[in-house]
C-alpha cells in the first residue's frame, strides 16, 4: 500500500485523539488535508485555529496572501482573553504592555517589524506597513508608535511615563536591598502564522506581548527576522514561540528553513534545529523552544524541546489543533557542550 493511501485509511479510522497521534508521527511527510493540498495555513497554539480559519476566508473571498496573514492574526490580537498577544497581553516590569510583531513576504523577500510598541491595537498591521511603506525593516518604541498613528492604525491612549518613573524608583530601592526585584512572568505565548497559497506563494507573520514582567524595552525573537519568523519563496517558512532569548541567539526560524533547503521535511527540520541548539546548551536547562514549519509542497510540521505543544493547521477540507513532536529531556542529544 502506498504511503498516501495508508494515511488516508488510517485517518478515516481514527478518533480525534488518534488524528493527533498520527500527525505527530507523519507531519513531516503529509499535510492534514492530503498531500499537496493548497492553500494551507499553520499557526502556533490552539488559539491559532480561529486565526487560520479567518485567513482561509480571506483567501476564499479573493484577498491576497498578505491580507490573509494580517487578518488571521487580527483575530488573536483582538481577543481580550488572550494573556500574551495584543493589548490584553502581559505587562512589562513597569506595568506597561509593549508589543512586538513581524511580517514577511516570500514573493519578494520583503520584511517589516515593530518592537516595544505601545497602545496600537494591531501591531501586525504596523509591521506590514513598515514592510510595504518604508525603506526600513524594523521600527521600535516611540518611533514605531508615531509611524502607526500616522498610518491611521487603531490606538488607545498611552500615558506610561508615570508608571516608568514609579518602576525606576522601585528598581533603585531593590538594588539597595530594600525590596525584592520583580521577577518576569513564567507564561507567554506568540501567534506565528504561515500560509502557502494556492499559487505556491508564501507569507507569514507573528505577534506577541512578550515575556511578562520583562525589563522595559526588552525585545524577544518575534520581531527579529530569522528569529521568530522566516519565509523563503523557494523553500518554505518557519515560525517560533517560546523563550525568545533561546530562539534568537540561534536564528531559530532561519535555521529551520535552511534545514528544509537541505532536504529535510518540515517536522524533521524543526526537530533537528532543536537538537542542534540543545547540543550547545547546558544539560537540564529549560530551553522552551517551539517551532512550526511549512514547505513549498504544502507539507507542515512542528516540534518542541519539551513534550510537545499545540499547533493548528487548516486547509479547505479540515481545520484541526494538533500536538507537535517533542524531544523531551530524555531525548536530548549526547555529546557536545550541552
Amino acid at each position: 500500500m502506498k504511503r498516501r493511501d495508508f494515511l488516508k485509511s488510517s485517518l478515516a479510522a481514527s478518533s480525534l485523539g488518534g488524528l493527533a497521534s498520527t500527525f505527530r508521527s507523519e507531519a513531516a511527510e503529509s499535510s492534514p488535508g492530503g498531500a499537496g493540498e493548497k492553500p494551507v495555513v499553520i499557526s502556533t497554539w490552539g488559539f491559532g485555529k480561529p486565526a487560520n480559519e479567518a485567513a482561509l476566508k480571506v483567501l476564499a473571498g479573493g484577498g491576497t496572501i498578505l491580507d490573509a496573514v494580517e487578518q488571521g492574526i487580527w483575530v488573536v490580537e483582538s481577543d481580550p482573553s488572550n494573556p500574551s498577544v495584543g493589548l490584553g497581553g502581559m505587562a512589562n516590569a513597569a506595568g506597561v504592555v509593549q508589543l512586538d510583531a513581524a511580517f514577511m513576504s516570500g514573493a519578494d523577500h520583503r520584511a517589516g517589524s515593530v518592537a516595544g510598541l505601545e497602545g496600537i491595537r494591531h501591531p501586525i498591521s504596523a509591521a506590514r506597513r513598515v514592510m510595504e511603506k518604508t525603506p526600513h525593516v524594523m521600527l521600535v518604541g516611540e518611533g514605531a508608535r508615531m509611524f502607526a498613528l500616522e498610518e491611521g492604525l487603531e490606538s488607545v491612549a498611552v500615558d506610561s511615563q508615570a508608571r516608568y518613573d514609579a518602576w525606576r524608583q522601585k528598581r533603585a530601592a531593590a538594588r539597595q536591598g530594600q525590596t525584592p526585584p520583580k521577577k518576569a512572568g513564567a507564561n507567554h505565548d506568540t501567534i506565528a502564522l504561515l500560509i502557502l497559497g494556492a499559487d505556491g506563494s508564501l507569507a507569514g507573520g507573528c505577534s506577541t506581548s512578550g515575556l511578562g514582567g520583562k525589563l522595559p524595552g526588552r525585545v524577544g525573537d518575534s520581531p527579529i527576522i530569522g528569529g521568530g519568523l522566516y519565509v523563503d519563496r523557494d523553500v518554505g517558512a518557519a515560525g517560533a514561540t517560546g523563550l525568545g532569548e533561546n530562539i534568537m541567539r540561534y536564528c531559530g526560524s532561519f535555521m529551520v528553513v535552511e534545514y528544509m533547503r537541505q532536504g529535510l521535511a518540515p517536522q524533521e527540520a524543526c526537530l533537528e534545529t532543536i537538537r542542534r541548539i540543545s547540543r550547545h546548551e547546558p544539560a537540564g536547562k529549560a530551553l522552551a523552544l517551539n517551532f512550526i514549519a511549512l514547505d513549498k509542497q504544502g507539507r507542515c510540521g512542528a516540534a518542541s524541546s519539551d513534550s510537545g505543544f499545540p499547533y493548528s493547521v487548516a486547509t479547505a477540507s479540515s481545520s484541526r489543533v494538533l500536538t507537535s513532536a517533542g524531544l523531551g529531556s530524555a531525548k536530548r542529544p549526547e555529546g557536545g557542550n550541552r
